[in-house]
């Protein structure tokens, strides 16, 4: 079952919960005593689901990054029509965790050269993006992008987005925490998708570790 059916039985017994940032404004890059990152990497389930676990990770937000449409729901972004990509805010410590080790985790879990969406989810609202909130960000992800296209690691091109991050709009409750409120379910769709497989096609028992 596709994620999209699994949200028309959902939508019937959930209720629907969408605050924004505001349309065209970057969020502060500060949350309490940490910083922030946002990261598209497909379904953003699972990339909420990889970069909980790690040390240094306060909070992960799922939303919706990069498009046009103001306060966007689910339905419509699926349906490929706003612009937006799946996307997750990454809270951390940057005593614990550094910008690069995030980077090294993302490039990880995710297929960096497929151009058309990840795993069993296609199209536009699943491609993969790195959204900077400052300018060193920036620097470190092109940097990041760069050395890993020169290693020729993955024998293809990275087809990762690099771009100043312009909005975020946090999806509906039902989306957050998915991994943990529904963890049977959630596994169910990740081992039907294929994306374990595929990282372990990619990176072989590297998957998930640093590549510098």
């Amino acid at each position: 079952m596709t994620r999209f059916f699994s949200y028309i039985i959902m939508s019937c017994l959930l209720l629907w919960f969408n605050s924004s940032a505001e349309a065209g404004e970057a969020p502060d890059t500060q949350f309490g005593e940490t910083e922030v990152v946002t990261f598209a990497g497909g379904c953003f389930w699972c990339v909420e689901a990889d970069f909980d676990h790690l040390d240094g990770v306060v909070k992960t937000i799922s939303g919706y990054s990069g498009g046009t449409l103001v306060e966007p729901t689910y339905k419509q972004v699926v349906a490929g029509n706003t612009g937006h990509l799946e996307s997750v805010q990454i809270f951390y410590n940057p005593e614990t965790l550094t910008f690069q080790d995030l980077l090294d985790t993302f490039w990880h879990s995710i297929d960096p050269t497929d151009a058309d969406g990840q795993f069993c989810d296609r199209g536009s609202p699943y491609r993969t993006a790195i959204f900077t909130h400052t300018q060193k960000q920036y620097t470190l992800a092109t940097e990041s992008s760069e050395r890993l296209n020169k290693s020729r690691v993955l024998q293809q091109p990275i087809a990762t987005a690099i771009k100043p991050l312009t909005n975020f709009y946090p999806a509906e409750e039902y989306h957050q925490d998915f991994h943990s409120k529904n963890p049977v379910r959630y596994k169910y769709y990740r081992f039907r998708c294929g994306r374990d497989a595929r990282l372990k096609e990619l990176w072989g028992s590297d998957a998930l570790r640093g590549i510098h």
